[in-house]
């Protein structure tokens, strides 16, 4: 939205061409969400302690250090989902269809996480989504991010595997191979981050550690000059997604303030069911799926 402005501005208001710079937006990003999560988080807190009553189920056979945090409530992806979108949409250009890859997984696995929480919640259970059930909504969340992004992406590059500073190293796997693999990325980093969560803060700093990295590498990716400096297959467009990156480190520096130990909330898989997916959204789009993996 603020890119548009200053495409529409800058030409009476110089000062707006800053926001043609992807850097600042993503500044921008960081600042917007932490800022959101700091006005709203105690809110949220408050909110969902008193909606879910016992809080997230414990179970029975964990450590004994876990039956403490019962009570505790669940579903904080909540406090983040909505000032990542707003923060996008705010300081990304809408017209990026990569943005929109990543959002619809950030969503779409969000969706799939709140539920499965809900359940949770509200039979006093730790089982929640059925897991086969669970799997075929993500793949199918994941087919469409990926259709879009192979779409988007220089023929070329659209199917293949790049291995990172090898640039005249690629493996073209073709569609039929392609797809499904990165639909098992995206899958793959959504329940990795998943099964992570246990501990207060245990997710979340890995979350914006690789937040944090995969918003450098889309942004050197995306440039022409540095990734042609730095032996990097360069994709186009692909650059903008370092906002969205952005936006993700600053609602885990928000979220991380409420979840240190003692932990006021946890993520549950709302949050990281939805984080790790968009992790593998953007991994997938700047082909970098094996940096993802190490």
């Amino acid at each position: 939205m603020l890119y548009y402005l200053s495409l529409w501005l800058a030409d009476d208001i110089s000062a707006l061409n800053v926001l043609r710079y992807i850097t600042f937006r993503t500044g921008g990003a960081i600042m917007t969400t932490m800022l959101l999560i700091f006005l709203f988080g105690p809110a949220m807190i408050r909110l969902l302690k008193v909606k879910q009553g016992k809080g997230q189920p414990i179970r029975d056979d964990g450590p004994e250090s876990h039956f403490s945090k019962a009570g505790t409530p669940t579903m904080g992806g909540l406090m983040m989902l909505g000032p990542i979108l707003i923060s996008t949409l705010l300081w990304a250009d809408p017209a990026n269809p990569y943005i929109w890859a990543v959002l619809f997984v950030l969503v779409g696995f969000g969706a799939i996480g709140f539920y499965d929480d809900y359940l949770k919640v509200t039979t006093g259970s730790t089982r929640g989504f059925p897991g086969k059930l669970r799997l075929t909504l993500e793949a199918l969340v994941a087919l469409v991010a990926v259709a879009i992004i192979v779409m988007t992406t220089d023929p070329q590059l659209s199917t293949a595997l790049a291995f990172p500073f090898f640039k005249d190293v690629l493996w073209q796997m073709g569609p039929w191979l392609f797809i499904p693999f990165a639909m098992l990325v995206i899958i793959g980093a959504g329940n990795a981050v998943n099964l992570t969560d246990g501990l207060d803060g245990l997710a979340i700093v890995p979350v914006m550690i690789a937040a944090a990295s995969f918003g450098l590498i889309v942004y050197l990716v995306g440039h022409a000059v540095f990734a042609d400096y730095l032996q990097l297959h360069f994709v186009r467009g692909v650059g903008e997604l370092a906002v969205i990156a952005g936006a993700m480190l600053g609602a885990g520096l928000g979220f991380l303030w409420y979840n240190a130990p003692p932990a006021q909330i946890f993520m549950g898989d709302t949050g990281s069911l939805s984080l790790g997916g968009a992790l593998g959204a953007i991994a997938v789009a700047a082909k970098h799926e094996i940096v993802l993996a190490i």
